[in-house]
């Protein structure tokens, strides 16, 4: 099982793995520093889909040689968006990553009817990978990004999406926690219920987990929070994947991570399409942007 994103790379590397990396508009600084290391790691083989003369001279300044890319001129944003995303749709590329375009145009691209990334009547979702220094082991999560308030069935495929990204990572048998603002049964709150209906279905291998809910997040990742309240449950406390019950909340908990918490590392990609879709904030470091590359690539199946 893959603790860290150290681990992670060690594991690529150790395993050989190498898959086919396209980014669209891949013309700023961050993105191309960042492919330029998963390329040196020798875990990707990248694509940068953008003006030929941005890339070039970010490449000068950041003094990374040009050639480990290949490069597709095109001066327009949009167009090479497009371009970007049919290449992939293709076949020609193993996973998607997003440049320093807007996150709407690279949406669009990727919801294309026809040469877009999404199967029929398909579910486009976000996961995102934690390594935080006060927990043991990575943490998984959904969906902070794209859903803003899943209903249930959407949630029975958000479970299935998020735990399948864990297995891609060692882990045979993952446990999800069904987030709730309790672990008691309350029917006035729907997380609750709802919470209770999943953790059913991962009893009866509906839903191919251990599951539980529903769960606070202090019962959910804390053993000591487990004690005290004296509670019997086969995730609380060693939780690997977190099911949040609005965008609101897995939102709050990812940038808490990010901004309060010292030590945190963080990947994240779309998931429900065709490949891993890397959607990294422009803003985001080379290195949330590097684990990105490689979660991503550790999850292509």
């Amino acid at each position: 099982m893959i603790k860290n994103f150290n681990e992670l790379f060690a594991e690529l590397k150790a395993k050989g793995i190498s898959k086919r990396m396209i980014a669209a508009w891949g013309v700023d600084s961050h993105t191309i520093e960042a492919a330029s290391l998963a390329s040196d790691m020798g875990f990707v083989k990248v694509t940068l889909v953008g003006d030929s003369d941005l890339i070039a001279k970010v490449c000068d300044e950041c003094k990374i040689d040009i050639a480990k890319f290949q490069i597709v001129d095109i001066k327009d944003e949009l167009k090479a968006v497009a371009e970007a995303v049919r290449m992939v749709h293709d076949g020609e590329g193993d996973v998607l990553m997003k440049g320093l375009c807007s996150t709407d145009k690279f949406l669009r691209a990727i919801l294309n009817k026809e040469v877009g990334l999404l199967p029929p009547k398909g579910l486009l979702s976000h996961v995102g990978v934690i390594e935080n220094p006060n927990y043991h082991k990575l943490l998984f999560i959904t969906d902070m990004a794209v859903i803003p308030a899943p209903d249930f069935r959407q949630k029975v495929k958000l479970a299935g999406f998020v735990t399948g990204v864990a297995r891609s990572f060692g882990i045979a048998t993952p446990k999800i926690a069904f987030i709730a603002a309790s672990e008691q049964m309350l029917d006035s709150m729907p997380a609750c219920i709802e919470g209770a209906m999943l953790a059913k279905m991962c009893d009866r291998g509906q839903i191919k987990a251990i599951g539980d809910g529903p769960l606070a997040l202090d019962v959910a990742i804390d053993e000591e929070s487990v004690q005290i309240k004296k509670l019997q449950s086969p995730v609380a406390g060693d939780a690997d994947c977190l099911l949040f019950p609005n965008i609101e909340s897995a939102n709050v908990f990812w940038k808490t991570n990010s901004k309060l918490a010292v030590g945190v590392r963080q990947a994240g990609f779309l998931v429900g399409t065709k490949v891993p879709c890397i959607l990294a904030s422009r803003a985001d470091s080379v290195d949330v942007k590097l684990n990105s590359i490689a979660s991503a690539v550790m999850s292509v199946k």
